[in-house]
């Protein structure tokens, strides 16, 4: 591709970003310390939540949240294959086994009856994936995991800033994770936070995500560390540094005033451009509660790749969001079929959504699709 590509995705950082780190570089330490507490604290005010514990990625922030709600060696975790990998890395780096499950083809959201059919006694909790930062019918996954005994981690990596019914996605809930990696709807560089009302599950993860060295984050939070300390269980080295903590806090301060707007615009406009185009199917027109991560559409007929093909040739940049778990060689290499997930995987097909696409860019991509299809 040339160098006037339009790009899919991108960290959108400048002055603010450059500033925060500045200040941490001039404060001497750049570990985890006062800035990855004040992060937290304007995570936790922004998203109107009890706990909010910062972590180094939005993979580990999923891994210390299943192990706090007590998910180990031998247990079961229900999840829809059609979401990134880590979503399952996650599951399986604490011992368990992720069983794939199917999603609803209007959303990509998981299929609650498919995941009735996968129940054992071994299933210790559902982590729903908010696919394109949509929720769902999130009361009726809480529903089911009440009726079964399940604990509920909700992979929440592309719904920042969204809401429901009025409510931040983290607002509520057992367990929320969210990512902060660089393309994510505010980045900290890398990153990631466990949000939860469960006081028990925010110590657990404080510790854990510092090799599980008790109260260790106050102590970090101080300027100090621990000396003399115990250890009862596994941990990690997930914490977050001052450094991508001042990114992310000069990001959140950016959030609503700048990126929500753009993104919410930008899907806005391609729902209205491609709505009614022959051999393209679109998600749900929510984009006043929604904050879309990403702008995934559905073309039919075997098409995708085709279309796809245009884009790349005139220097679009698209993607596939996401190849199947179920169908990795880690995970069972297609033993099991998930036919709806499958031909989903088939036909999506991600358009560029960030910050940065201006108008312009949007139209050149948009006449692209239309010149395709005849339109």
């Amino acid at each position: 591709m040339g160098v006037n590509r339009i790009r899919l995705s991108k960290s959108v950082v400048g002055q603010a970003e450059k500033d925060a780190l500045a200040a941490v570089i001039d404060n001497g330490y750049l570990g985890m310390g006062g800035f990855v507490q004040k992060f937290e604290e304007r995570l936790r005010d922004y998203i109107g939540a009890r706990n909010v514990v910062c972590v180094n990625s939005g993979t580990a922030a999923l891994h210390l949240a299943l192990m706090a709600a007590g998910v180990g060696p031998g247990d079961e975790v229900l999840v829809q294959s059609l979401t990134y990998v880590a979503s399952f890395q996650a599951i399986s780096a604490t011992g368990a086994v992720p069983v794939a499950c199917e999603v609803l083809p209007d959303s990509c959201l998981i299929d609650l009856s498919d995941a009735a059919s996968k129940l054992t006694g071994r299933t210790k909790a559902i982590m729903p994936v908010h696919y394109a930062s949509r929720v769902g019918d999130i009361e009726s996954v809480y529903e089911f995991a009440r009726k079964h005994g399940l604990r509920v981690v909700e992979d929440a990596a592309h719904a920042f800033g969204t809401t429901r019914n009025g409510r931040k996605v983290g607002s509520s809930g057992d367990i929320v994770c969210f990512s902060f990696d660089g393309i994510k709807n505010i980045t900290s560089g890398e990153g990631g936070a466990v949000v939860t009302g469960d006081d028990e599950i925010a110590r657990y993860v404080m510790d854990a995500r510092l090799l599980a060295v008790q109260k260790d984050t106050e102590k970090r939070y101080q300027g100090g560390r621990s000396w003399e300390f115990d250890v009862s269980h596994q941990g990690y080295r997930f914490h977050m540094s001052n450094l991508f903590a001042a990114i992310g806090i000069a990001q959140l301060e950016r959030f609503e005033p700048e990126f929500k707007p753009i993104r919410q615009r930008l899907a806005f406009q391609y729902h209205s451009a491609l709505a009614n185009l022959p051999g393209i199917r679109l998600f749900a027109n929510d984009y006043d509660e929604v904050v879309p991560h990403i702008f995934p559409i559905r073309v039919t007929d075997g098409k995708r790749d085709a279309l796809r093909e245009k884009l790349l040739g005139s220097s679009i940049e698209c993607g596939v969001h996401y190849y199947p778990n179920h169908l990795l060689t880690f995970y069972g290499g297609g033993h099991a079929r998930l036919p709806v997930t499958e031909m989903l995987y088939n036909e999506l097909l991600t358009l560029p959504l960030h910050p940065e696409v201006t108008a312009d860019e949007q139209s050149i991509i948009i006449n692209n699709i239309r010149e395709w299809i005849g339109a």
